[in-house]
């Protein structure tokens, strides 16, 4: 078989597919192409495209049920404003900042970490911080201040060790408003049906301020993106107004499910608890609107709220969710989370985290085959030193906790 010509063997190598195609179908002579190289060549191509996101991002429950552990570290002093996520090899990032916006990176599970690295410097915190499981990469939004503000977009393309300033754009939605990105949980990459690979985040609209007048006007909504983070379109408004700081998360029917903070809601309507709506379509609209009699908006002694975590248990075919929030009569307190079995429509167990000061906070679940596999990691706003902490436990540890008499825990993860 004759050598492949140093661009076509470099456009293979890169997983350049569309190159390859088109010297394929241009009639490259000189490569004296049969048809069994076509074929090595196109799938060559493909595995380059896939290398990244395919060590399976989706595994088995048993690793979360080890033996009951959690454990809880400081990571951050000063400033607010925390995302967690967890990249294809397995590295946890904590993201966080008010003055600039800084990563500490784990490449041991959450055992130790290293030192932090400055993503954007002056930079505020827009939350949303999303792997991109087609390629590896991790996005991090920044915005110049507390939004409506301009807002830059950030890619590492070595598991959070760099990063770099790229151009987007990003599209009003169908009302012709442009949303704000702080400070929602952090993004997704969607894994199932026609949108697989889609990036998927939320995000608000601000009605020009954040001020109590502009209040009814706000919603929450969600930006996508189907170019790897170039583009981003801007989903239907969900369907709730007065809501703000959101999460979201892909069940394995490839639905989303959508749980907000609210902070105002119309006479009779209480924003005391989570309201949660679905996608069936990638996240360009939302339906379904319910309450969460279950799941506390913040203290329950003010209607503000407080930004919660979300994540789902990468486990295939079980829709295990974890959320977070303070569970407190009154202050930003006792950091919790509650564990659903049934993709967010239930919540039967809760286990505190943590007794003191714990306000907003970001969950993120450990990847198969890596040292982070059957870990969940809470990174949120106190601790007994202040500044923010990483709370690492696993699903075990949880159902340990206190049965909340919202819906019932499986069988086969005991009664």
């Amino acid at each position: 078989m004759p050598a492949a010509p140093g661009v076509f063997r470099q456009a293979m190598m890169q997983g350049n597919q569309t190159g390859v195609m088109s010297m394929l179908n241009s009639g490259y002579t000189s490569v004296r192409v049969t048809k069994w190289w076509q074929c090595l060549a196109l799938g060559i191509c493909l595995v380059g495209r896939g290398a990244a996101a395919d060590p399976d991002v989706e595994g088995v429950l048993q690793p979360f049920l080890a033996a009951p552990r959690l454990e809880m570290q400081q990571v951050f002093s000063g400033e607010r404003f925390p995302n967690v996520v967890v990249t294809l090899k397995g590295s946890v990032l904590a993201t966080w900042g008010t003055k600039s916006v800084r990563v500490r990176r784990s490449e041991d599970g959450g055992v130790s970490w290293g030192k932090a690295i400055t993503i954007a410097s002056p930079g505020f915190h827009g939350g949303g911080t999303t792997v991109d499981e087609t390629s590896g990469d991790i996005l991090a939004f920044v915005e110049a201040r507390h939004p409506p503000a301009p807002l830059s977009v950030y890619r590492s393309r070595d598991d959070g060790r760099t990063w770099s300033k790229q151009a987007v754009k990003v599209l009003p939605d169908s009302k012709g408003n442009a949303p704000s990105m702080h400070m929602n949980e952090h993004g997704i990459t969607l894994r199932h049906g026609k949108h697989k690979g889609r990036l998927l985040r939320p995000s608000r609209f601000y009605a020009g301020r954040n001020d109590r007048s502009k209040w009814p006007e706000h919603y929450t909504n969600a930006v996508y993106s189907d170019d790897g983070g170039t583009t981003w379109r801007t989903s239907e408004p969900f369907p709730a107004k007065g809501t703000g700081e959101a999460t979201l998360a892909e069940l394995s029917d490839g639905r989303v499910y959508y749980n907000s903070r609210r902070h105002w809601a119309p006479s009779g309507v209480s924003p005391l608890r989570r309201w949660t709506a679905w996608s069936d379509d990638g996240g360009a609209s939302w339906e379904g609107l319910l309450f969460c009699k279950a799941l506390p908006d913040g203290p329950q002694n003010s209607n503000y709220g407080c930004m919660g975590g979300l994540t789902r248990l990468p486990v295939k075919g079980r829709d295990i969710l974890v959320y977070s929030n303070c569970d407190s009569a009154k202050g930003r307190d006792h950091g919790t989370v509650w564990a659903s079995f049934d993709g967010g429509r239930t919540w039967p167990v809760k286990r505190l985290v943590y007794a003191g000061r714990s306000a907003y906070s970001s969950l993120a679940a450990g990847r198969p085959g890596t040292t982070s596999e059957g870990w969940v990691y809470l990174h949120f706003e106190g601790g007994s030193k202040g500044g923010s902490q990483v709370a690492r436990f696993n699903l075990s540890w949880v159902l340990g906790g206190e049965r909340t008499g919202n819906g019932e825990v499986p069988q086969d993860l005991g009664s």
